[in-house]
């Protein structure tokens, strides 16, 4: 019943994105505008409140992210060998690359908030907020090595700077972990304020991503996704179990790592991709394969 109540919600809240855009309820507008007001205003500030209203045991936070962290790296170099094994293309790469490793920030928070709560949710924004900023410098150098946009040295980290600095995501993090740090809590009108503007966001972010699966460029790009797919939906998630036994994470911290490592790679790969001149079919066909995979990978990590 665990995985019933726990996945099921999250892909019942996919698929109404998906018919809403299909009948034309909802457009490529309202999608881009949604996709906007969670990641700038409505998820930043669920992660700000959630990791500042408390913070968890710092040495189990730290062997949790260095676990993840490590096994990010790993499955990054694993997709790196990938490439030339199977004699990708530069213009495929960048793209085959991300899919390996990026994970569904959104998708993970929603399994999370059913299946752990309150603690679960800190360990799993702090987990977030120290691995996007190793995962966009991986990413975005990947993608400007295989681009064939020139660009010199010191325009590829203004770029890279301008990305991480950026990322709403890791400031909501930075700074809920500061605050959690000054040992003050927050006024009740404050949290009030934060539980409705918060409520939004997880049925928000899930019908904005349904709505922009497309199963475009997967007739083309079968076998390369599925290659991506599984270095992160199989491959990732083993090394990253093999890495807690290693640090010791258990429990709850243990629980919300294994959800992070089964996770469907990321919808952000398709924009990168766009921006960074490399394949966004490849990216879409990645996106929709990762995310079906994704509820075996899940149901797993649901049940260990």
């Amino acid at each position: 019943m665990i995985i019933l109540n726990a996945i099921f919600p999250i892909f019942a809240l996919l698929t109404l994105g998906g018919f809403l855009k299909h009948f034309n309820i909802t457009n490529d507008v309202f999608l881009k505008t949604a996709d906007k007001l969670v990641y700038y205003i409505f998820f930043p500030v669920m992660l700000f409140w959630k990791i500042g209203s408390s913070a968890p045991d710092r040495s189990i936070s730290l062997h949790l992210c260095l676990a993840s962290i490590l096994s990010v790296i790993i499955v990054y170099l694993l997709s790196l060998s990938a490439i030339r094994l199977f004699r990708i293309s530069h213009f495929q790469a960048g793209s085959f690359s991300q899919a390996c490793y990026r994970f569904n920030t959104y998708i993970g928070m929603a399994i999370v908030m059913n299946t752990l709560g309150e603690p679960g949710i800190r360990y799993f924004g702090i987990l977030i907020g120290f691995t996007i900023p190793i995962i966009n410098v991986l990413a975005v150098s990947t993608l400007i090595w295989h681009s064939n946009k020139k660009r010199n040295f010191q325009q590829n980290v203004v770029y890279l700077l301008k990305a991480l600095i950026s990322n709403p995501l890791i400031l909501g993090c930075v700074a809920g972990i500061f605050f959690s740090r000054s040992q003050t809590s927050f006024p009740v009108f404050i949290e009030n304020t934060f539980q409705l503007m918060t409520a939004v966001t997880m049925p928000l972010a899930l019908i904005s991503i349904g709505g922009s699966l497309t199963l475009a460029g997967l007739k083309h790009n079968t076998k390369i996704s599925f290659i991506a797919s599984m270095l992160k939906i199989l491959v990732l998630p083993v090394i990253g179990f093999i890495l807690f036994t290693l640090f010791n994470v258990t429990d709850i911290p243990f629980k919300a790592g294994m959800i992070f490592f089964t996770l469907p790679t990321s919808t952000s790969i398709y924009v990168l991709s766009a921006q960074l001149n490399s394949d966004t079919q490849l990216a879409s066909a990645a996106i929709m394969l990762s995310t079906l995979l994704s509820f075996v990978s899940l149901s797993i990590a649901l049940l260990i």
